[in-house]
């Protein structure tokens, strides 16, 4: 019966508890139990929060028992990303230096899903400060893929991700800059949204003006992302790209009613030149295909002027050398080698380097505002391959069908990282399977701040397949 819990979604889980056919402290222990028989395997966690989770738990339950009015997420657990601030709870940002930070409030996002009930039942790994698509860390070790031990979680989200496909908690807090959430989730076969700039407030963002990273859900499926966006979104005065931004009825959208007849679909596999292995190519095509088959009028896309890699590079680094150039001065001894050399490669990148840099997101934006002009959504593979061995050097070779190319980021996953600097939202959804039984990811990118509809579309695809019945062993 726990392990039946910990895979129910979390909108059934919500369902059965307003009728109080389950408890919240059935699902809590059932995801605690799991995730500490979990753990020493996979690595997803930084810190559990058994006794916290379980007292809230049964205040949850009194509650429900009382009658009294139910928060939207009443109950239902949630991990959240150890880079994202949690009042009174260790977040260490996957960094030696911070092992013993408290924070004294939650990041606007925590704040809201507790509001409306979730359970914080633990924090889950990262890279240092989430700065690469490979969880791992001099702190706690090497995150490992929910599909096979040999391969990465991904990353940085890679905890988010790996605790939710395993079926510890159906609702995780993640972040994405590049990539963070989607990379993950494409690696581990569960839905990773980056949802469009000011949707979410990031209330950690220093610079909140040229801010292009975001505080995201992943969750098993549409719906589950969903509820967690109800609950999420809004704005707050800490994030000026927050104000104003409706909330739309993203639960109502995102059932799979109707079907994409009317709706045009621009599609590309990659930028020129970049590779796409043979098990993502046959995957993207039959994506496309049950697209089609629910209607939707497809056209392919060049994909000129989307090769950005050193374009993000020059504005992220830019902004993680001002951040962490002290730190890793004074703390280069415990920090992985591979952050900081990702700190020193923005030495040599010039204030005028980097505002043409931002010249360049712009007109990338208006490239993709373009596109969108003549289509209602983009289509590629989230990732050009399923994911990579568990000990990959972010800075060594990447194999692909069995040839060598010489840098991760823009051979694995130059799609994610457009869309980050663009703020358009984007998603990560599972369309399949490769040859060595790991899953492929399929994104899509919807107009600026039409969230609730690429969630509907999202609904739609994710109906249109059975994925959903597949676990890791």
């Amino acid at each position: 019966m726990s392990n039946d819990l910990c895979f129910l979604s979390a909108a059934e889980l919500r369902a059965r508890i307003a009728r109080k056919e389950v408890s919240p402290v059935d699902v809590v222990s059932a995801v605690l139990a799991r995730a500490e028989a979990l753990q020493p395997e996979l690595n997803c966690f930084i810190t559990l929060c058994g006794a916290e989770a379980m007292a809230e738990a049964r205040i949850a339950e009194r509650k429900v028992m009382s009658g009294e009015p139910l928060g939207l997420l009443h109950g239902l657990p949630v991990t959240v990303k150890d880079i994202v601030n949690t009042r009174g709870v260790k977040t260490t940002f996957g960094a030696v230096p911070y092992k013993d930070n408290v924070p004294t409030e939650d990041a606007v996002a925590v704040a809201k899903l507790r509001a409306e009930g979730a359970i914080l039942i633990g924090k889950t790994t990262t890279p240092e400060f989430g700065s690469k698509c490979l969880t791992d860390s001099p702190l706690f070790g090497r995150t490992r893929n929910a599909w096979s031990a040999e391969r990465s979680s991904g990353g940085s989200s890679g905890g988010a991700a790996v605790a939710v496909a395993s079926g510890i908690a159906p609702l995780a807090i993640a972040t994405d800059g590049g990539g963070s959430t989607r990379i993950p989730a494409a690696c581990n076969g569960v839905v990773g949204l980056k949802q469009s700039n000011g949707v979410i407030a990031h209330s950690q963002a220093l610079d909140a003006f040229g801010n292009q990273t975001y505080v995201t859900p992943t969750t098993r499926t549409v719906a589950d992302t969903a509820l967690m966006m109800q609950a999420m979104a809004g704005e707050d005065p800490c994030d000026p790209w927050s104000i104003g931004v409706p909330v739309p009825d993203f639960i109502g959208t995102a059932v799979p009613r109707g079907d994409l007849r009317g709706q045009r679909i621009l599609f590309c596999a990659s930028p020129p030149g970049r590779p796409v292995s043979a098990d993502v190519a046959a995957a993207f095509k039959a994506s496309l295909d049950r697209l089609v088959g629910l209607g939707a009028e497809l056209e392919e896309f060049s994909g000129e002027g989307f090769d950005v890699e050193p374009i993000w590079r020059a504005i992220n680094h830019t902004v993680w050398r001002t951040r962490f150039a002290k730190l890793a001065a004074e703390h280069g001894g415990v920090l992985s080698e591979a952050f900081v050399k990702q700190v020193a490669l923005a030495t040599n990148v010039s204030g005028v380097d980097y505002q043409e840099a931002m010249f360049a997101r712009t007109a990338l934006f208006r490239r993709v505002q373009s596109l969108l002009a003549r289509a209602d959504f983009l289509a590629m593979p989230t990732i050009t391959r399923t994911a990579l061995p568990i000990g990959q050097d972010l800075f060594g070779t990447i194999e692909i069908d069995g040839k060598h190319f010489d840098s991760v980021r823009p051979h694995w996953f130059p799609w994610t990282m457009p869309f980050n600097m663009t703020g358009h939202p984007a998603i990560s959804l599972p369309c399949g399977f490769g040859g060595d039984g790991l899953p492929i990811g399929l994104q899509l990118v919807g107009r600026f701040r039409s969230d609730a509809e690429l969630l509907r579309v999202s609904a739609l695809f994710e109906a249109s397949q059975d994925l959903l019945s597949r676990r890791p062993g």
